[in-house]
């Protein structure tokens, strides 16, 4: 029997398991780097597939920020980091200079002290942990008192996943019990010292004699120049400030507009989305509330404006994002200079430019020397951003970006280390002048203008269309590559229909061999796939053919990567990411053995040319959306003689699913020019032609035309992605079997006015989505689709007007109950469904960045058939 681990809450406790540790860290520091780096990527992986609980449960302990912010920080904190550093050399040598003569070696340091703060107890904890481990380190975490539970949890899940991937034990450890003196002897006794907390903790850490890497307070100034883009300025630091209730210390503590006539745009714009500008008395009340005895109020740290207010006696809407005290003075007298820690914001207006810098400078000098400083302008002026950055004494200066998520860096600017550590130079009393991470031995200036993102198109490499093409199309299998087996991929229906047939005789005609696997189910399941993958083992094709609609297509995929790479582990394939080129788990590439031809019998999921495939897992019941450009078939064959036969059920259903397609890629984030184009032409042909193909199944022409609608579309979303409607779709059909078109139906129109909010609760990150302008992007697709109106909202109420009367036309159901979903199950799958669309893959494109308590309550609207008086934040 194993011998109990004994808790860490006494110095003699703690003295002995830094013995045990030291021990363990000699046999880690002779790991090679190939060894490292697989415990490297099994912890970062663990800690992403934590992110919500961990999120969930540091609200809970701590009672502070926004539990789906705290996913962000947690999935940023791993999957960023192990991007940034996956390929990183730490171990040995790492560099060699033959012209130089100069290698470099990299030696793990020994025992890190980590010391965790209340405001990022799980998010900091996993990056500390990861960091230790890429180096070699052994790492001792003391939690704040009052976030102990889940600050230790998240250790604990990097530490046995490590260890699983073959650390020692004892490289990850923490004190159970947190008080003062244990704090003091882990610092005391470690090699180095990662101290991320108040002041007196990080005086403390650089006063042990140990090396320590520690930060700076922070009292960010933000500069509104009058040259500057004022919407977006205004949206920015409103999606910075409301981050997790305004915890990260980047965050801005206070905005100068330069101005009279910026100042009041400024000013209109704060209100127009939801701020609230504090008068008189209640500004006094604010003052005194949220700065105590000069620092800054426990109470209300991370606490939502609403709640501030109510404890300083002040009244303010419910919803109110920001508390904005228009003050004057720059004197550590005036409260609203001070960093807050909380979406409060004091506002001043400057003169002119050098008036406002003036003002910026004493800010930074008393309470954030070293920190951040941010600046929105006009990037041709720069000679203005010249001046800011040389009188800046921060070490991040951000250009046009929100503070918050700006200076942890990767975000809004690539190069920006991505960090949840930021030192603060010699002029915060710190080590290090940049994004912990690396070694830092200079104060660096980095100056970090926003940047939007490279952005692709990606299709299939051969795309054939029209009626009767699909013969001429196979024949290219012989004829030019050469195939000798083929195995299809179908469903039960369509192959006793038939409909492989024309395939299969043409295949005979060429001397390919084939075989046919047919047991698809209208859900896919990966147990389906598995049963597949044992056929086509035995048949060993050299091409896959998959003949359906999209859960044949899905299917295939699925089937090709697992028969290709049998090592793949699902699990990690269905791990969402916030950015495709980012993503901890690596997608193998495709292609070695066989070659994908996609061919759709239906005129809806586009998945002949998208890298995107559902599969359902029987045992559990989660559906989930596997998404990688490895998925894109080779060959897609869009005949519409394959698709004369669809019943009205099936031609409504997948019709609406295109239009859907194309609504969401033209409002997502993610959008562009080359799938702008493509999205509007799918959604005109869908009012030109659905109705028709559902009225007469044997038009030619509106099939043809619904064909090419599909196709199109799905290029539009494969490239900018979808949106929540398809994440509450998903699991509609995963919890209550509700057919995929039909769910997005049912909630589209309700979906498209909660992304049209103008002050939604928060929007989207993605750097080229610069403030809330969903509505606009709808009014534009309804123009496009001949819905008019003199102003962008009759267009959309027309629109969408519009969508319900083809709604109707073609048999769909107005709510989730009318599809005779139970409304006890429906209640009782609630919260999961919820939950699981929140964190559903397509959610991160969506314009609109959800709740879970918003997504619930648009799945009771549409179960009820409520009408929403509002979906404004």
């Amino acid at each position: 029997m194993a011998e109990p681990v004994r808790v860490i809450d006494t110095v003699d406790a703690l003295e002995e398991r830094l013995h045990q540790m030291r021990s363990a860290q000699a046999v880690f520091a002779t790991f090679s780097q190939e060894q490292v780096d697989k415990i490297f990527y099994e912890a970062a992986l663990a800690a992403t597939k934590a992110r919500i609980p961990l999120a969930k449960m540091a609200v809970q302990e701590t009672g502070m920020g926004v539990m789906e912010d705290k996913v962000i920080k947690n999935h940023y904190a791993s999957e960023y980091i192990y991007n940034k550093y996956r390929n990183a050399k730490t171990c040995g040598v790492v560099e060699r200079d033959e012209v130089a003569g100069i290698t470099k070696i990299a030696e793990p340091m020994g025992i890190v002290a980590a010391v965790i703060p209340t405001t990022n107890p799980t998010s900091t904890a996993i990056f500390k942990c990861l960091i230790a481990l890429k180096t070699r380190n052994a790492i001792v975490i003391s939690p704040h008192p009052r976030a102990k539970g889940c600050t230790i949890e998240a250790a604990r899940i990097v530490r046995d996943a490590a260890e699983a991937a073959g650390c020692p034990q004892n490289i990850i450890c923490w004190i159970d019990v947190p008080s003062l003196e244990l704090t003091n002897t882990v610092m005391r006794e470690s090699d180095i010292i990662l101290a991320t907390g108040g002041p007196g903790m990080v005086t403390a850490a650089y006063s042990s004699g140990k090396p320590a890497l520690g930060v700076g307070p922070g009292n960010t100034p933000a500069i509104i120049d009058d040259s500057a883009d004022i919407r977006m300025a205004v949206n920015s630091i409103i999606h910075s400030k409301t981050f997790d209730n305004g915890m990260i210390c980047a965050s801005e503590q206070s905005v100068t507009v330069v101005g009279d006539e910026a100042y009041a745009a400024a000013k209109a714009e704060f209100q127009r989305r939801g701020c609230y500008f504090l008068q008189g008395e209640e500004l006094d009340k604010v003052r005194k509330t949220v700065i105590k005895n000069g620092s800054v109020n426990a109470r209300i740290v991370g606490q939502t404006a609403y709640r501030i207010a109510q404890i300083a006696g002040v009244e303010v809407p419910k919803h109110t994002k920001v508390l904005i005290g228009e003050v004057e003075s720059v004197d550590p007298s005036e409260e609203m200079a001070h960093e807050k820690l909380s979406p409060v914001l004091g506002m001043y207006k400057a003169t002119d430019f050098d008036d406002a810098l003036a003002k910026a400078e004493r800010l930074v000098a008393d309470g954030g020397y070293g920190h951040t400083s941010s600046l929105y302008i006009n990037t041709a002026e720069t000679q203005k951003i010249a001046k800011h950055a040389q009188a800046m004494k921060t070490c991040r200066i951000l250009i046009n970006t929100p503070s918050s998520q700006g200076g942890i860096g990767d975000l809004y600017n690539f190069e920006l280390a991505p960090s949840l550590t930021l030192g603060c130079g010699s002029w915060g009393g710190n080590s290090v002048s940049g994004n912990v991470g690396p070694m830092h031995l200079l104060n660096i200036k980095t100056v970090a203008e926003r940047r939007e993102n490279m952005l692709w198109f990606r299709t299939p490499e051969k795309v054939y269309f029209k009626r009767g093409c699909m013969p001429v199309a196979l024949d290219e299998l012989g004829t030019i590559m050469g195939k000798k087996r083929a195995f299809i991929v179908t469903d039960s229906f369509l192959y006793k229909s038939g409909f492989t047939k024309a395939i299969e005789t043409k295949l005979d005609q060429m001397g390919i061999a084939h075989a046919c696997f047919y047991d698809v189910a209208p859900d896919p399941t990966l147990q389906c796939a598995t049963d597949g993958v044992r056929q086509i083992k035995s048949f060993e094709p050299d091409t896959i053919i998959a003949v359906g609609g999209g859960s044949a297509m899905d299917a295939a995929k699925i089937m090709w990567l697992m028969y290709e790479h049998p090592e793949a582990k699902f699990e990690d394939m269905a791990m969402d990411f916030m950015d495709i080129r980012k993503r901890v788990y690596t997608y193998p590439q495709l292609g070695s053995k066989c070659y994908f031809v996609a061919i759709p019998t239906s005129s809806g999921t586009g998945s002949e040319v998208t890298p995107f495939a559902i599969i359902t897992d029987a045992e559990t019941g989660v559906k989930w959306p596997l998404a990688d450009y490895a998925l894109m078939p080779n060959m897609a064959i869009v005949d519409t003689n394959n698709m004369m036969s669809q019943p009205k059920g099936l031609t409504s259903a997948s019709g609406i699913d295109v239009l859907t397609h194309a609504i969401e890629a033209y409002v997502s984030i993610m959008a562009s020019d080359y799938t702008d184009t493509l999205a509007l032409k799918a959604g005109k042909l869908v009012f030109q032609y659905l109705a028709r193909s559902y009225d007469n199944p044997d038009d030619v022409e509106a099939r043809d035309h619904m064909a090419n609608a599909s196709c199109l579309a799905g290029m539009a979303f494969a490239n900018a992605f979808l949106g929540v409607n398809h994440s509450m779709a998903h699991k509609l059909g995963a919890f209550h079997h509700i057919a995929h078109g039909w769910a997005n139906a049912v909630i589209l129109t309700r979906v498209m006015r909660y992304n049209a909010a103008e002050v939604p609760t928060k929007m989207g990150t993605f750097p080229q989505y610069e403030y809330p302008h969903a509505k606009a992007r709808y009014a534009e697709f309804g123009r496009a689709c001949g819905f008019v109106g003199a102003t962008d909202d009759e267009v959309f109420e027309n629109f969408v007007a519009g969508i319900e009367e083809l709604k109707q036309h073609v048999g769909v159901h107005k709510t989730i109950a009318e599809f005779g979903v139970d409304e006890k199950y429906f209640l009782d799958t609630l919260d999961d469904m919820s939950e699981q669309a929140f964190n559903d893959q397509c959610t991160g494109a969506n314009p609109r960045y959800p709740l879970i308590s918003e997504i619930k309550e648009l799945y009771l609207d549409a179960y009820y058939g409520r009408k929403a008086t509002s979906y404004e934040g």
